[in-house]
């Protein structure tokens, strides 16, 4: 709106609203190792190969998976805690004496 006073021209506004910019939420680099516990598992991917490796620095721990074309790291990450938290030998308990 424009208001003229005498050879003036006087606009009237209102005050800039800010700007609130949102970060993009990005895949971690580098994982918690299921053994170790410390955030230093690193995957890399080979797509031309068909496989990828899941290497722990601090522990030496390091598997390899064949990948799929739309597969990434956390999946390749999820492959190596499933086989490190997955199926364990259970002893049945038998011959417990009771007292």
């Amino acid at each position: 709106m424009n208001i003229t006073r005498r050879w003036k021209v006087v606009e009237l506004g209102r005050r800039r609203k800010k700007v609130v910019h949102i970060p993009k939420k990005r895949l971690p680099k580098f994982f918690s190792c299921p053994r170790c516990g410390k955030e230093t598992v690193k995957v890399d991917l080979f797509r031309e190969d068909g496989h990828s490796t899941a290497q722990c620095s601090s522990c030496g721990l390091k598997e390899e998976f064949p990948v799929k074309p739309a597969q990434g790291e956390v999946d390749v990450y999820c492959m190596l805690t499933d086989r490190v938290y997955g199926p364990q030998k259970r002893t049945p308990v038998t011959n417990v004496k009771k007292e």
